[in-house]
C-alpha cells in the first residue's frame, strides 16, 4: 500500500492542507482569506481531514511542507506544526519550494496544449513593487534562481523576447500593466494550495530526500524586518 503524504501550504494569504496517496488528492482543507488566521486554521484542517480519513499522525507516510519563500510568520507557522507532528509521530519531514509547487499546479491547470507557455514565473508578494519570483520550464523545472525582484517596465524583457511567459500568484498583479510585450500572459486568480505539492513530495519522498526535522528552517529569502506602528515612533499612546 501507497502511503499517505500531508501537505502544508501556509507561505501566503492561503492556508491549505491536503492528504494524498499514489499521486492523487483524496481530501483538502483550505482557505485563501486575506485575513486567515495560520496559527489557528492550519491545525483544525489537519485535524479534519485526519478524522475524516479515519487516520492518525502515525498512519501518515511523511508531511510536506512549503518551506518558502513567502510571509516570514506563515511559513514559521506551517514549518514549525509539520515538524511537530513528524517528530511526535516518528515520521519523515519532506519541504519543497513554494514557488516550484506553484509552477507545478499552473502546468496542471492548463488544459490547452496551445495555451502552453515555454516558461512559467510564478510571483508572491514582497510588498510594494517587489515580489518573490522564479521562471520556471513548462515541466516546472527551475530555469532561474529564487530571488526578491523589484518590478519595472525592463523586468524579464530578455526572457521575454524569444520566450511566451505566463505570469501568476498575487504579487504578478502588480506587473500586468508594467510588461507589454505580446509574449506575457496572465493567469488570474491563482492561488497557492497544497494539492499542487503532492506530485513533487512524492518523487522526493520515493528518493528518501527527507529533511532533518530538528535543524530544517524555511526559505526566508529575506530576513524579518519588525514594524513599529507610527504613534510608536512619535512616542504617541
Amino acid at each position: 500500500m501507497v502511503d499517505f503524504i500531508l501537505c502544508i501550504e501556509t507561505g501566503t494569504n492561503t492556508c491549505s492542507v491536503a492528504l494524498g496517496q499514489n499521486g492523487k488528492v483524496i481530501d483538502i482543507e483550505e482557505s485563501h482569506d486575506i485575513n486567515n488566521n495560520h496559527a489557528k486554521n492550519l491545525t483544525l484542517f489537519i485535524d479534519s481531514i485526519l478524522k475524516r480519513q479515519g487516520l492518525k499522525a502515525k498512519d501518515l507516510g511523511a508531511v510536506c511542507v512549503g518551506k518558502g519563500p513567502g510571509s516570514y510568520t506563515g511559513l514559521r507557522i506551517g514549518v514549525s506544526v509539520a515538524k511537530g507532528i513528524c517528530y511526535g509521530a516518528g515520521i519523515p519531514l519532506l519541504a519543497v519550494g513554494s514557488l516550484q509547487a506553484m509552477a507545478q499546479g499552473a502546468r496542471d491547470m492548463i488544459k490547452n496544449e496551445q495555451d502552453i507557455p515555454a516558461l512559467l514565473c510564478p510571483m508572491i508578494d514582497a510588498r510594494r513593487m517587489e515580489v518573490y519570483t522564479q521562471l520556471f520550464s513548462v515541466n516546472a523545472i527551475p530555469i532561474t534562481e529564487v530571488e526578491a525582484k523589484i518590478l519595472n517596465a525592463d523586468s524579464f524583457s530578455d526572457h521575454l523576447l524569444n520566450n511566451k511567459i505566463l505570469f501568476f500568484g498575487d504579487g504578478s498583479e502588480k506587473v500586468k500593466d508594467l510588461i507589454i510585450s505580446p509574449n506575457a500572459s496572465f493567469l488570474d486568480g491563482f492561488s497557492p494550495s497544497a494539492r499542487f505539492m503532492l506530485g513533487l513530495a512524492e518523487r522526493m519522498y520515493n528518493q528518501n530526500l527527507f529533511e532533518d526535522v530538528a535543524y530544517f528552517e524555511p526559505f526566508y529569502l529575506k530576513n524579518f524586518v519588525a514594524t513599529i506602528a507610527k504613534n510608536k515612533v512619535l512616542g504617541q499612546k
